[in-house]
């Protein structure tokens, strides 16, 4: 089932995105390595430039990405905005959204032949899980 532009993430702003946002946080993560970061203040500048591009909280997200996902992943999660509430959600419209969340899509093929859709097909869970919570009362 396709869903409704509003409920779909929006991937386009998530691509466009990414690639400076994956930028910001190589950087910060080579200054911690060479230089450490002490007092904070590198992560502070960090979390500010990340929230002037995406308007997003961004302290819910480890910056200690080795842990979690990956950077990749990381800069991903930071790139794609927030679900926005929506009118008028059907029954239907929530079945697949439940679907999505329980059956990603695998895609087989190299990292490097996918779309940028296609590599993060697999990490669109906590949009959809957002996306339900903020519209749990529609």
């Amino acid at each position: 089932m396709e869903l409704r532009s509003d409920i779909e993430p929006d991937l386009k702003t998530a691509e466009n995105r990414y690639p400076g946002i994956l930028k910001l946080i190589l950087d910060y993560t080579a200054h911690v390595d060479l230089s450490g970061d002490e007092d904070l203040s590198v992560y502070s500048q960090l979390e500010s430039e990340l929230h002037s591009i995406t308007q997003k909280n961004v302290s819910q997200y480890s910056m200690e990405w080795w842990e979690e996902e990956g950077i990749e992943v990381l800069a991903f999660r930071i790139a794609l905005p927030d679900p926005e509430k929506v009118e008028n959600l059907s029954p239907e419209e929530i079945e697949e959204i439940t679907f999505r969340i329980e059956n990603p899509v695998i895609i087989n093929k190299d990292w490097e032949e996918q779309t940028f859709e296609e590599q993060f097909s697999l990490y669109l869970d906590n949009y959809y899980r957002q996306f339900l919570t903020l519209n749990k009362d529609k």
